[in-house]
């Protein structure tokens, strides 16, 4: 997977993010974006957040965000099939692989396939019971048009 780029910025000291160890605060939305950048467009953000960082500046939420370097790479690990497998899978909530397949009417190992894949990339993650599950409530995708 190493034409894929992924930055993950958070900001675990906002109460927020810990809204699920303390009692009476509501869990916070995740959201996710998408998009495609080149290297150095991808540096140069990074580098502006670093900067930011160091003048003191922290976000009100965490900020969660998976690039790829062109759209014919975003589209062989985003396929259709794994689009309605993280729509499924978001709404099952905490499954097994096993039980995504028979939902999806798919083979096992397909979906294994597909759920690792999407694993690496922070789409899907696995809880303490070993079962996966979508965290995220919302993907944005972004996509610049050429000028």
């Amino acid at each position: 997977m190493t034409d894929a780029a992924m930055v993950v910025v958070t900001n675990s000291d906002h109460p927020k993010c810990r809204a699920d160890c303390e009692e009476g605060v509501e869990k916070m939305k995740r959201d996710i974006k998408v998009g495609i950048k080149s290297d150095d467009e991808f540096f140069a953000e990074a580098r502006e957040i670093a900067r930011k960082l160091d003048t003191g500046w922290r976000p009100e939420l965490p900020v969660e965000r998976l690039y790829f370097e062109d759209l014919s790479t975003l589209l062989k690990y985003l396929t259709p099939k794994r689009f309605e497998l993280l729509n499924i899978l978001h709404a099952m909530g905490h499954v097994s692989i096993n039980a995504l397949a028979k939902k999806l009417h798919r083979q096992y190992r397909n979906v294994f396939d597909d759920v690792k894949i999407l694993e690496r990339l922070g789409l899907v993650e696995k809880d303490e019971k070993n079962l996966y599950f979508v965290p995220w409530d919302e993907i944005d995708a972004i996509f610049r048009l050429a000028a």
